[in-house]
């Protein structure tokens, strides 16, 4: 039997912030279209940010299968892990690529390219966290602009009408680019080896990260839209990276604040917290199996809206029974079985679960 209790803190604020992207998912993938602006706009958050916010605990994810503050020193060590993380991203991209093929469902799927963005990190594992904070944030500055450039020239486009149209929305024309995913997990693993139990470092990763989406946000609003002025399509990248390095700031604070009251608050406040959040916290520590859940739920949901004809998936009681579903399974799932059913075969089909438990095995994505 598990329980939130029985985690450390820092896992359980983890948990916490991978629990809400996946909501976040939910709303962004069903949510109907409203009239009022002000309704649309709240809605319109769950559009980039929780992606966001998946990546960036994916990285600290990462971090702490690998030893956190304390790396994983031995180079055969070093191997065997990242061997049993290049099946599980080999069996992310099979399931993420099967699932496209076979259910159809009207949203962009993230597993595919997560498994190529955990063989991209392959390599990054174990920098040295100031350097793979440098790395990331310094890639996560240019390389959205780079994707829009890619995306929109006419190489990019014929490319996606052949055979590999797939490797190209990995890479730059997708959803979930990886050249935009890597900084943010590398982001993620730099935070994790940087101590985040550490009051210094958790308050210093909100206070930037609040301060860059303060900052950054507004900012990427000011550059003039191409439809509306001539010869500003320089703005669009502009735009993507200002806004990429925002929303993940506010990614950033997000884990930070969570791993506070989770963590590094009074007592009460910490029990408080840890028992109001812990249905989405249960969601964030089975991710596969939820997000995977998610999208049977939303392929047999699919039907022909009678009003307009249109092919649709949206509906305020799927989204709905979507949020409340997942909380209600995966707490009952944790508290009487524990590991989530696909997270536990992955877990066993790449290795891990047939060693003896490392110090940070509680902390995986």
């Amino acid at each position: 039997m598990s329980s939130a209790g029985a985690a450390p803190a820092r896992v359980i604020g983890v948990d916490t912030a991978r629990g809400l992207a996946l909501i976040g998912m939910f709303v962004a993938h069903v949510a109907p279209i409203v009239e009022d602006p002000t309704a649309m706009t709240l809605i319109g958050i769950a559009d980039e940010r929780p992606r966001l916010l998946f990546a960036l605990t994916a990285g600290i994810g990462l971090g702490f299968i690998s030893g956190g503050t304390r790396p994983i020193a031995g180079a055969g060590e070093r191997g065997i892990l990242r061997r049993q993380i290049a099946i599980r991203a080999v069996i992310l991209i099979a399931m993420g690529l099967l699932i496209a093929a076979t259910l159809h469902p009207l949203v962009f799927i993230i597993l595919d390219v997560y498994g190529i963005a955990f063989l991209l990190m392959l390599p990054l594992l174990f920098l040295p966290p100031r350097a793979g904070l440098a790395v990331g944030i310094g890639l996560l500055a240019i390389t959205p602009a780079l994707a829009e450039i890619a995306s929109r020239t006419p190489f990019v486009a014929e490319t996606r009408q052949g055979v590999f149209r797939i490797p190209i929305d990995w890479v730059v024309s997708g959803a979930y680019p990886v050249i935009v995913w890597v900084p943010v997990m590398l982001i993620g693993l730099a935070l994790a080896r940087l101590d985040l139990a550490s009051r210094t470092t958790v308050f210093v990763a909100g206070l930037v990260g609040a301060a860059s989406a303060c900052i950054l946000l507004p900012l990427s609003t000011l550059p003039p839209q191409p439809e509306f002025v001539a010869d500003a399509a320089w703005s669009v990248p502009l735009r993507a990276s200002l806004e990429t390095l925002g929303n993940t700031g506010v990614a950033v604070a997000v884990v930070a604040v969570l791993l506070v009251l989770t963590g590094l608050a009074a007592p009460a406040v910490r029990r408080v917290t840890i028992a109001v959040t812990s249905p989405v916290a249960a969601m964030g520590s089975m991710p596969l199996s939820i997000y995977t859940l998610h999208l049977v739920v939303i392929a047999l949901s699919v039907r022909v809206d009678p009003a307009t004809g249109v092919v649709t998936d949206d509906s305020w009681p799927l989204l709905i029974g979507l949020v409340i579903g997942s909380m209600v399974f995966a707490w009952l799932w944790r508290r009487f079985i524990g590991r989530g059913p696909l997270d536990w075969l992955l877990r066993w089909a790449s290795g891990r679960s047939r060693r003896p438990a490392d110090r940070s095995a509680i902390g995986e994505a």
